[in-house]
């Protein structure tokens, strides 16, 4: 293994579209959606553990998870979990990640990757990142991973393509955040888009010089306190200044700016299990086309629906189709498939009315 490879993982969301199983106290990242005794956090590192370092894995996350990160991940040690003091997005964490990698090893390559993405083909996941991070190494660039759209999806962000460097890399031309089904229809038809998967390589001074050419608020928050940055003060400087930065995602504070960004196309079975839709496109269904993920489910002439119980509970259905039914401790969630685009909005309004009670 390379020692100079990096890899973050960023699991700090709350994960509202998977509500009410992913709670602000234990997001989706943290739980086991497929009962495999393993939670997607930690199938995440299972997979890059086989590429890189175990001491070169780096968390980035709220504080508030510090104590279920440890209990999940036990082989990492406590300056292996970066705690965030507030939530700002992914441009300020992962300009902190980098600066803070940088200055524990200056010729360091960087993969960031979310917690909570299904890899099915992790053979071809090892391959395609082991290429991603030869090509870094021979260019100074940002390089993204696309996935071959399937479908019109409104959930994802697309990356228009450009002109082809070799068999699996491409130049990017635009990125486009999450699309109406229309414009999506468009973009899968014109065979020039990828939906963009999170998962970006680039060198520590990469990175960090696109933030100071397009996010110099940003940077100039780390370059403040850039003596700081691996040593015992740094801690401290963060917890006092990184509230300040602006929130804002990496996609719109650099991404889109930077003229060197890639795209490696790839395919080894990916979803970023966003929805409750994504996790039934993913799940195991009877002949009528129902997920019921274990639970003690009787489905009378229903179809195609995602029941989510805990607990012993018994669900007895008839006439249901195309639904999420999600059952967990004191709520219950039913909600047509197609407008799982919502729930975020539902739990805004749960919010609105009922406080933090139910989040």
């Amino acid at each position: 293994m390379d020692k100079n490879r990096y890899c973050v993982i960023m699991c700090g969301g709350v994960g509202s579209r998977f509500w009410p199983y992913s709670r602000t106290s234990m997001p989706k990242q943290f739980l086991d959606f497929f009962g495999t005794g393993r939670t997607l956090l930690q199938m995440s590192v299972d997979r890059i553990s086989r590429i890189i370092p175990t001491e070169n894995i780096i968390m980035i996350t709220n504080a508030m998870y510090a104590g279920v990160i440890a209990a999940q991940l036990p082989q990492l040690r406590p300056e292996q979990i970066l705690l965030e003091p507030a939530r700002r997005n992914t441009a300020p964490c992962i300009a902190w990640v980098a600066y803070h990698i940088r200055a524990i090893n200056p010729n360091a390559k960087i993969m960031v990757a979310p917690s909570d993405h299904l890899i099915l083909k992790v053979d071809e996941y090892e391959k395609a990142v082991v290429k991603a991070f030869e090509f870094i190494e021979q260019r100074d660039c940002i390089l993204t991973l696309g996935i071959k759209p399937c479908r019109p999806e409104t959930g994802y962000g697309y990356i228009q393509v450009g002109e082809r460097i070799d068999d699996d890399f491409m130049a990017v031309k635009t990125f486009t955040e999450k699309p109406n089904e229309e414009l999506a229809r468009v973009f899968l038809e014109s065979g020039e888009f990828f939906w963009n998967s999170g998962m970006f390589f680039w060198s520590a001074d990469c990175i960090i010089n696109a933030m100071k050419a397009y996010a110099g608020d940003i940077a100039g928050v780390f370059e403040a306190g850039i003596d700081t940055f691996g040593t015992p003060a740094e801690r401290d400087f963060i917890d006092k200044n990184f509230p300040s930065c602006r929130n804002v995602s990496i996609d719109f504070a650099v991404m889109e700016h930077a003229p060197n960004v890639f795209v490696e196309c790839v395919d080894f079975g990916w979803s970023d299990l966003g929805t409750w839709g994504s996790l039934y496109e993913n799940s195991n269904k009877n002949e009528d086309g129902n997920a019921t993920g274990g639970c003690n489910a009787l489905m009378f002439n229903s179809h195609n629906n995602i029941i989510a119980v805990k607990g012993d509970k018994l669900v007895v259905a008839s006439g249901l189709n195309d639904y999420i039914v999600a059952d967990v401790d004191d709520a219950l969630l039913i909600v047509p498939k197609d407008e799982e685009q919502k729930i975020r909005i539902y739990v805004n309004e749960v919010k609105a009315k009922f406080g933090d009670k139910y989040l």
